[in-house]
């Protein structure tokens, strides 16, 4: 469900709310691997993915006139409070300085861009208790900037660093424009040639996996593994008509089993759910729908209705 404004939350169609509705609608999407209604991990299941969406809607509805890492402390904060693992801090770092681009201006690779360049080591330090206190798995030990050191004098050198391995803090070196002719202009295209909004978040997420390997499913299996799953993505959308879907179940059941990927290698007491998650890709999912909902080219309707009932909007 896309959660209901209350009177403390953000007003239908703002920043905060289309926050809340991105996350609502990329978590009810069956994508492969990733939790969604009929799945969930052993520590995050499909509700407190919609929870964390509606807890980080007020910081992010507040980022236009707030220091951004200062939002992303906050936002981390709210989700943290309302889940019991690390629900969206993929999201929260993605959207972020989406949702900060000065008021009235619609977000653009060159308004985020703008926002990157006003950074300054306070934000650097808000970050960096962001990340200690959502306390993301997989992320390794690393010669500079590590997230279990002290924070960096420039948060975006910092991202620069990390680019070679983690896909957001490339979206943050690259200025976003990656998302906006990735993503945003794939999940418009799905949706004009007709399918649902499922379905097109669906092929979406297919699609990013077979454009960029999963970094989440590198650090944590190793580069080849994420390469395997996105050479099973491309052949996923390659099918013709409705075989797409039943490849996708297939690579579904593989990620979550573990099964069917060379290269995988079980942890330490074996297999739990969801044993490989493309996780990051699912965070880009959530921004390019942000995008789409915050300039007016997707709208989502709320009431009594399945989190995915929307509608794109004719241009």
């Amino acid at each position: 469900m896309i959660p209901r404004p209350s009177p403390a939350s953000p007003a239908r169609d703002s920043r905060g709310w289309c926050v809340a509705a991105a996350c609502a609608l990329e978590a009810s999407a069956p994508k492969p691997g990733n939790v969604h209604p009929l799945a969930e991990f052993p520590d995050l299941s499909h509700a407190e993915l919609v929870a964390a969406g509606a807890a980080i809607a007020p910081a992010l509805e507040a980022a236009p006139h707030t220091r951004l890492g200062a939002t992303i402390l906050a936002a981390v904060s709210a989700s943290r409070r309302v889940t019991r693992s690390n629900a969206n801090l993929g999201i929260v770092l993605a959207v972020a300085p989406l949702a900060a681009v000065p008021a009235a201006t619609e977000p653009s690779p060159a308004a985020v861009s703008a926002v990157l360049a006003a950074l300054g080591p306070a934000d650097a330090r808000d970050c960096w208790d962001a990340l200690a206190l959502a306390r993301p798995g997989g992320m390794g030990a690393r010669s500079r900037f590590d997230v279990s050191g002290p924070p960096p004098a420039d948060l975006l050198a910092a991202m620069h660093e990390a680019a070679d391995h983690d896909q957001i803090a490339r979206l943050w070196a690259r200025g976003y424009a990656p998302l906006f002719t990735g993503l945003v202009a794939d999940l418009e295209c799905e949706l004009a040639a007709g399918h649902t909004l499922g379905d097109a978040i669906v092929r979406g997420f297919l699609g990013q996996l077979a454009r960029e390997p999963d970094s989440l499913i590198a650090r944590k299996h190793g580069r080849a593994v994420a390469e395997v799953v996105s050479t099973r993505a491309a052949r996923a959308l390659a099918e013709r008509g409705g075989a797409w879907r039943d490849a996708a179940l297939r690579l579904e059941r593989d990620l979550w089993s573990g099964s069917g990927l060379p290269g995988f290698v079980p942890p330490p007491g074996g297999v739990r759910p969801g044993a490989v998650n493309p996780g990051t890709t699912a965070d880009l999912v959530a921004a390019a729908l942000y995008v789409l909902l915050v300039t007016g080219r997707l709208e989502a309707l709320v009431g009594d209705e399945p989190a995915l009932h929307a509608r794109a909007v004719p241009r």
